[in-house]
Formats: C-alpha cells, structure tokens, sequence
C-alpha cells in the first residue's frame, strides 16, 4: 500500500521559546508544558539542552515521567550541536534519553562568518556524520539534523548535506528558517527540491520575523508531502520564541484543519484542539505574556462581534462570519473567578490553610507527615516559581512529589 504522508507537531516551547530574550521558564513549568502537551497529543515535544548543567534533573525527572505514563504518547527529544563532545555529553547527563536533535549550520554565511575557518563546507557534513553515528550507538532511538540557516544555504549543498545525514541513519531533516526570510513560494520550491531529491522526513522550523512563519510552516509541509514524506512542524505556544517568534501551535493546528485547500492534507490524528484554550491560557501565565485580544482561536477577540451586520449575521448562522466553533479549541464554559475568602498555598504557608488548599482539589492525604512533606514541597515550589501556582501543579506536586523534588533542586 502507498505511503500516505502525514504532519505531525514537534512542539519546541521549551528549547526555543524559552530562548525569548527577556522571559523564563521554572523547570515546574516546562514540566506542566510538557503535561499539556501530552494531553494534546502532540508527536513531541523538544524538551530542553541535554548538555546544559541547570536542565540535568528537569530532564532526567521527565524522562521519569516518561515512564510512569504520565508523559505517553509524547516523546521528549533533546537539543544540541552536532558535535561528538556534545553527544557524549548528552548520554553522560542524562542516559535515558532517546529522541535527539542535532544542530550544525550550512549556510556560506555562517560557515563563513560564524565558524571563522573552523569548519568548512566538507566538514560541517564531516561532523554532523560523526556525531550522528556516535549519538546512535549510544542509544539514541530517533535522530534529526538540523540544517542552520537551511533557507540561505545554497541548495546543492543542502542536498549534499541531507543525503550525508540519511546515510548516517538519520531519521529526519530540519530545514530551518533561522532568520524568517522565506516566504509559502521559496520555502516550498526548496523544501519539494530536497524531499524529492533525497526521500527522508522533513522537519520545518520557521521564524516570524517577516509576519510570515504559519504560511511558511504549512507551505513547507505541503512541500514535504506533495513529495511523499511525511512533514513535521515545529510549533511553539503562543508563538513565543527568539525575535519575533515560532509558528503559534494553535494557530498552525488551525490552518491545516481549516485553510483553504488544506483537506487533501493529513494531521496527526491523536491532535485533541480542545486543549487549545488551556494550554495557551497556562503558557501565558507562566511566560507572563498577555495573549493578543487578535491571536487566532484563543485571543478575546477571536469570536467577539460588534459591527451590527457581523453580529446580526453571526446569530443567524455562526458559519456567516465564524471560520471554526470556539468549543472545539476548549471555550465556551463559564470561569468562576472567587471573589470571597481565598486560602492559597506559598512559601510561607501553614498546615491548616494547605490543607483547606488541598481539600479543594479533592486531593486527600493518608496522614499528617504526608501532608507536611507536599507542603514542604509547595514551599519549594513557589520560591521555584516566583509566581502563585495554579491548581494543576498542585494536582501534580500531590501525584508525583519525588518527581517534583527533583525538578526543584539544582546544583550549581
């Protein structure tokens, strides 16, 4: 039977969105990141840098998480240079992962102006191909390259460099738009060109520095398709990342489902929209970034009505004037906003307002020192997050208390 291709999300909030100059995220939050996505049946989520000391027990507790369930079916992958010293760095801190990334750069721009004669054109492809095969037999299950600046990189040479990295045993292709310079014509053109001329899984990782990374993701993964691979767009909630941002996850859900010549195309099935609302409304909080009142399917705006022809047309037929329902994306039921006495749990808390806290989530405790040691945890926990927690990382906390001591503790 012929491989019908398929598009799938590998979402990299918590690689590159964290990379937004000015904005953090706890290690709690990319955890509950992590939580939300799973829930959303996103293929995988690009979890942090196996090679950066701070990430260590943030990575290695989720890869626990991993297998207890809590995190399945996504996978984790990591992040890092297609160097062997990064590889080995990889699998020293953290010998459970299995789904990486490697990174290298290929264009003549920053071949020539970013290694500054440390590496040239054969050994870029000399050192992704090392690095591939030593990240392989170390236990990596599935390996993508990342073609840096792919869409400035002379295409012969990034055809050249990709049938390499398949010949090493990669599994897919990043074709990264590092400075979102391309646009839905030029990214398809190449993108079909290296499908085409080299038959491997494209991944498409788009910048919004032109007002143009949603058209550039879904013309790219037509491409990817149109040429029999499957395609695999990079995302990030509420389109966070450097500069001016990645492709918005809801917003490229959306465009694939909905616009205009898209139906021929198929999206991962285990996609659930309705978790739109939630984790976009989380991320948000957690990144301390108001989510636009115009932001596709999740800003205040996105269903509001006020000119009298668009209301009255709207409650004639929502399909007058609404592309999809806002109870798909998880909208539509009332908030309850308390406005009488509210207990909350911080780092100063006490045993009694914890547990009235606690009794609210319906969360219930075998004894005392049980109780105690998760409001220990709580402590830690909003001195980790600088933030009041919301109900769900007390949910989490409760389930999985090792798990989030984990996560907590750091050593410099």
């Amino acid at each position: 039977m012929e491989h019908k291709p398929k598009i799938y999300l590998i979402d990299v909030t918590n690689r590159d969105g964290v990379q937004t100059s000015r904005i953090c995220l706890s290690k709690l939050e990319k955890t509950m990141i992590n939580m939300y996505l799973s829930q959303m049946g996103v293929f995988q989520s690009e979890f942090g840098f196996p090679v950066t000391r701070h990430e260590t027990n943030y990575l290695n507790a989720n890869l626990e998480l991993v297998k207890k369930g809590a995190l399945s079916p996504l996978r984790l992958g990591g992040w890092l240079r297609a160097t062997r010293d990064d590889v080995k760095t990889t699998f020293k801190l953290v010998p459970e992962i299995k789904h990486l990334n490697l990174s290298i750069s290929t264009s003549d721009q920053m071949i020539m102006h970013k290694f500054k004669g440390k590496l040239d054109h054969a050994s870029v492809i000399k050192e992704m191909v090392e690095a591939v095969k030593d990240a392989r037999k170390l236990g990596a299950d599935s390996i993508g390259v990342n073609a840096e600046d792919a869409s400035r990189t002379r295409v012969e040479y990034l055809i050249e460099f990709a049938r390499a990295a398949r010949e090493a045993g990669v599994d897919r292709i990043r074709y990264c738009d590092t400075l979102g310079c391309d646009t839905p014509f030029t990214i398809y053109e190449r993108i079909k060109l290296l499908a085409e001329e080299v038959k491997i899984p494209i991944e498409i990782h788009c910048h919004n520095d032109l007002g143009l990374v949603v058209a550039n993701s879904i013309a790219g993964a037509r491409a990817a398709c149109d040429s029999g691979v499957d395609a695999y767009i990079n995302t990030c909630v509420n389109g966070m990342g450097e500069r001016a941002g990645n492709a918005d996850l809801v917003s490229v859900i959306l465009a694939i489902k909905y616009g205009s010549g898209m139906q021929a195309y198929s999206l991962d099935e285990k996609i659930d929209l309705k978790m739109a609302w939630k984790i976009s409304k989380y991320a948000s909080y957690a990144f301390s970034v108001p989510i636009p009142i115009n932001q596709p399917g999740v800003g205040s705006n996105a269903f509001a009505h006020e000119s009298g022809i668009h209301a009255d047309g709207a409650l004639k037929d929502r399909r007058n004037y609404e592309l999809y329902d806002y109870e798909e994306l998880g909208r539509g039921e009332p908030e309850i906003i308390e406005t009488g006495r509210k207990i909350t749990a911080g780092e100063y808390s006490g045993i009694k307002g914890f547990r009235n806290v606690y009794e609210k989530l319906e969360v219930v405790f075998r004894d005392d020192q049980e109780a105690t040691q998760i409001l220990e945890l709580v402590r830690y926990a909003n001195v980790h997050n600088q933030k009041p927690l919301v109900d769900d990382e007390l949910s989490f906390i409760a389930k999985y208390p090792d798990i989030a001591r984990k996560i907590f503790t750091m050593t410099p």
